[in-house]
């Protein structure tokens, strides 16, 4: 199993547009917003195809040049709020339109974790391993957001977003509100030593942190028996073969040089140098 917090979210929460007032408010715009000022439980699938067609309109106006990209942004306000009110007026149906089981992905959460896929998970980016995965904190709370999951590789396909569902596969999954100052968990199960050998460093991202725990069914307990610290950022950089020793000296040297010229005290480049220094021990993963 694989552990790791949730590092933040970028949460879709569109605002309310406002009524366009102006008097050049081009004919389209005012289509769009007539269309969502009429959006009902009876109708959101004839307004659904209304603002995809009046999107799709104003995009081709705006590449020749006959909207503005103020009109634009504001069509897009209006769109989105109309999408994000259709998939609410869909889910409370029994049956939800295959036409619009493309929108909960793209009105998801995306939830920024901290591990590498690549490294810890390659199957997944591989060839399309589905991996069950769920919060390890908050169960006794209803999942209320959905979302994907984001690495913190450089990479875009640093993600999941194909999960694991009772009859089929799902482009979402069901999480909890993120709040700053409190842990948040998520496990992935199934995984192990496979995945970590097949990843190899990937970003320069080493190995985990390994707990190995023993349970004890007669007490329903469990006790840790080891624990194994994943690669230091000094160990990974011994693989490109590169020396802590002469990164410190050259970045000493280039220190030492702001304090002669009056860039920094000598008490700020101490400072930066410890920081420096430390940084070497600390984990390739981010640490809080």
């Amino acid at each position: 199993m694989l552990l790791f917090n949730v590092l933040g979210v970028t949460e879709f929460q569109p605002s309310e547009p406002g009524a366009p007032s102006a008097e050049d408010t081009p004919p389209l715009v005012k289509d769009l917003w007539d269309s969502y000022q009429s959006l009902g439980r009876k109708n959101f699938q004839e307004v659904y195809h209304d603002i995809q067609h009046a999107r799709e309109q104003l995009l081709n106006m705006f590449n020749l040049g006959y909207v503005n990209l103020q009109w634009r942004a504001y069509a897009e306000a209006v769109y989105w709020a109309a999408n994000y009110k259709i998939h609410r007026l869909a889910r409370e149906r029994s049956y939800v339109p295959d036409e619009l089981e493309g929108l909960e992905k793209s009105l998801a959460d995306i939830y920024f974790c901290n591990f590498s896929l690549f490294q810890s998970l390659p199957d997944t980016w591989a060839i399309d391993q589905i991996f069950p995965i769920m919060p390890i904190h908050r169960l006794n709370e209803k999942p209320t957001r959905t979302g994907i999951l984001a690495d913190i590789t450089c990479d875009s396909d640093g993600c999941i977003d194909r999960f694991v569902d009772l009859r089929n596969i799902k482009d979402v999954i069901g999480l909890h509100p993120w709040q700053e100052n409190e842990d948040y968990l998520l496990g992935i199960f199934l995984v192990g030593a496979y995945q970590e050998i097949l990843g190899d460093l990937h970003n320069l991202f080493g190995d985990n942190n390994v707990v190995q725990i023993a349970l004890d069914g007669g007490n329903n307990a469990y006790n840790i028996e080891h624990v194994e610290y994943g690669d230091s950022v000094s160990e990974v950089l011994v693989y490109v073969q590169q020396s802590k020793d002469e990164l410190i000296g050259q970045f000493r040297q280039s220190v030492e040089q702001a304090v002669w010229t009056g860039q920094c005290t000598l008490e700020e480049a101490r400072h930066i140098l410890e920081t420096y220094r430390a940084g070497f021990e600390g984990y390739t993963y981010m640490e809080r």
